[in-house]
């Protein structure tokens, strides 16, 4: 059986209770990937939230993309 998501533990030492969530479907080419954070709680300013959505893109897809010399 294929995983169908996989869970990170928070990127931030000053944000433990953070989660990355990615769920990973088969589709006719491969597959698609789709990455969820959770933050408990309220959800953090929106300077907070853009520095973290940066950091995420960064890791995952720009990598990514790298790992594939784009």
């Amino acid at each position: 059986m294929e995983p169908e998501f996989v869970v990170w533990s928070s990127l931030w030492p000053d944000r433990p209770d953070d989660e990355i969530r990615f769920d990973i479907r088969p589709t006719p080419n491969g597959c698609s990937l789709r990455w969820t954070l959770s933050t408990p709680g309220e959800a953090p300013e929106q300077a907070v939230l853009g520095r973290l959505r940066y950091r995420l893109n960064f890791l995952i897809n720009a990598q990514l993309r790298f790992s594939f010399g784009q």
